[in-house]
């Protein structure tokens, strides 16, 4: 049998097999909403076959946006659209998260086809929060707008806003949410030490630097409902001196597990320039680090970083590496990709196929 078709259950959510579509900014969104663009990426993807479809990056509040076009989930306005993505997701055998974050530093930034390079606030962009008042890379013109060093009453103001989005997702039908604490967001750069200077409570060791996301953690279990997973993204390496080890995400993990977080979703990098997200020999380590975080911990993870193939991802399930391999980029190739898989891994594709396709191409 296929480890990689096989189901799982945590809690009291079924997953038909471990096939999960990465959260992918689609910079396509009005005032935070979301639309039929949105609804056709992510329903696709569900017919295609996969068991987890997790919501592009969606803040919690407006300056968190990474641009004026990202998905939010600040206001009751945004919830209706996502109810109806979520329904026809469910309808096609697939489980809806979504990815709650807040950009800090990286915020108020163009689309990257429109080059990436922050806004201006009299040019569409706004005031930028950090545990840092240094800017993301002082030394070119793209991401250097400085920030604002965020205080203890911001710090509260932003949790309460992960709070109510949580509260929100659950009236939108998701049942998981992943919280964003990699690539060099708000809740990452209060973890990284390559960022966080800090001297308060909010920085200095590691403990004091983890504050903010298990503070974080702590107010969203208390409000998601305990019979449905939560998740959280993180950089599981910094991938440069200085940074944040696979011993402290160990360390992160084991207090995270203590707050009641069901899943590590294991990505990596992005904290500062030079500690750039996971590509190429990188992506290879990551897998590896999921499976070492797995090993030491118990909890279930998550694996991304292009993994495009069948057999590869059969392998990081089969191996224990994974409980869930994430794929992104191939699945915008492919939308198909599990029921192309399932066929190259010789798994019946036809019971993961809505009838109007499994009755023509499905085996």
């Amino acid at each position: 049998m296929s480890a990689l078709f096989s189901p799982l259950q945590i809690k009291d959510v079924h997953f038909r097999n471990r096939i999960g579509i990465s959260p992918m900014c689609q910079y396509s969104s009005v005032e935070g909403v979301a639309n039929d663009w949105h609804l056709v990426h992510l329903v696709s993807r569900a017919i295609g076959g996969a068991g987890l479809i997790i919501a592009e990056a969606t803040a919690v509040s407006p300056e968190g946006r990474i641009t004026p076009s990202c998905a939010g989930l600040w206001q009751d306005g945004q919830i209706e659209p996502l109810l109806r993505i979520n329904n026809l997701i469910k309808q096609h055998g697939a489980v809806p998260a979504i990815q709650l974050g807040h950009a800090g530093r990286k915020a108020s930034a163009a689309a990257p086809w429109d080059g990436g390079a922050h806004l201006a606030d009299d040019q569409g962009g706004w005031p930028l929060i950090a545990p840092t008042d240094q800017a993301f890379d002082q030394d070119s013109t793209r991401l250097m707008k400085a920030p604002s060093m965020i205080s203890l009453a911001d710090i509260q103001r932003i949790q309460q806003a992960f709070v109510a989005s949580t509260l929100r997702a659950l009236a939108a039908g998701y049942q998981m949410v992943e919280l964003h604490g990699a690539h060099g967001y708000l809740l990452h750069s209060f973890f990284s030490p390559l960022v966080n200077r800090r001297t308060d409570a909010y920085g200095g060791d590691l403990r004091g630097r983890a504050r903010m996301m298990l503070e974080t953690v702590e107010a969203v279990r208390a409000v998601w409902p305990e019979n449905l997973p939560l998740a959280v993204r993180l950089s599981v390496s910094d991938w440069t001196e200085g940074g944040l080890t696979v011993e402290d995400n160990i360390q992160m993990t084991r207090w995270l597990l203590e707050r009641g977080v069901d899943l590590v979703d294991c990505s990596g990098g992005g904290a500062t320039p030079a500690a750039r997200a996971s590509i190429g020999n990188h992506t290879v380590k990551q897998v590896g680090i999921a499976g070492q975080i797995r090993a030491a911990t118990g909890i279930k993870t998550m694996a991304v970083g292009e993994i495009i193939d069948a057999h590869q991802a059969e392998a990081i399930i089969a191996s224990g590496q994974a409980d869930i391999a994430l794929i992104a980029r191939q699945s915008l190739r492919d939308p198909y990709w599990p029921a192309h898989a399932a066929a190259q891994l010789g798994v019946p594709s036809k019971p993961m196929m809505p009838t109007q396709n499994g009755f023509y191409v499905g085996t």
